[in-house]
């Protein structure tokens, strides 16, 4: 994706949307995940954690590695360009910050079992002012393509924007050619929408992207679907 189009952000990291490059997992809904607890997540982001990972706010300390990971020659493929340097990624996790604190924005670091950085990212951004449609996105490290990461996150981050952010509906974009990313998003229930002709210019390219819906109603009815056939 990217899953995401380009956003709002200090002309640093755009939407991000690398997971059209991971090795996806089928989601497992026997994951034990934590529930979402918080008064007001504007004060700070809820750890939330499931099998192999935790999700996080980001901190300074997570931009080298941020830096390291997500500049590669794979991961960028079908997202904006990232920061290229750390202070890049340093104002970055601060603006997150400011988004968050304003109650715009959602930015997740994604930390794998036995690890203490961010490896990755979810982002969650409104798209009007009651937050009751969003828009989101994420990238990983190319390292950690595989692991079955994305899967484990992505419910833990739309169950958090249903549940307690109160988004209504969760909107993505793709590039069409972003097999994995598309495959992705209809994993977890998200319906195709539309063809978004020409939408995201990539090194010099227009390219074509689909967009992608989860409402509350698709993503519990999915759910459903999940225990029926697994218990």
């Amino acid at each position: 994706m990217p899953i995401m189009k380009r956003l709002p952000h200090d002309r640093h990291l755009a939407a991000t949307g690398g997971i059209g490059e991971l090795q996806l997992l089928p989601l497992s809904p026997s994951a034990t995940t934590t529930p979402t607890v918080i008064s007001d997540w504007k004060r700070g982001l809820p750890v939330l954690q499931a099998e192999g990972l935790t999700l996080r706010e980001l901190r300074v300390s997570d931009a080298p590695a941020l830096l390291s990971l997500l500049t590669g020659h794979h991961v960028p493929r079908f997202i904006s360009p990232p920061p290229t340097t750390m202070e890049g990624f340093e104002r970055f996790i601060a603006w997150t910050e400011r988004g968050r604190e304003a109650g715009r924005h959602v930015c997740y670091g994604v930390v794998p079992d036995g690890y203490d950085i961010a490896v990755g990212l979810f982002q969650v951004r409104q798209l009007d002012p009651t937050f009751g449609t969003a828009e989101w996105g994420f990238a990983i490290g190319a390292e950690f393509w595989g692991s079955g990461l994305f899967m484990q996150g992505a419910e833990l981050v739309v169950q958090f924007s249903f549940e307690a952010v109160g988004v209504h509906r969760l909107e993505a974009r793709a590039a069409v050619d972003n097999t994995r990313g598309n495959g992705a998003l209809r994993k977890i229930g998200a319906l195709q929408e539309g063809l978004l002709r020409k939408s995201f210019l990539r090194r010099g390219t227009y390219l074509d992207q689909a967009l992608w819906a989860i409402t509350e109603y698709d993503w519990y009815r999915s759910k459903a679907v999940w225990g029926a056939k697994f218990n």
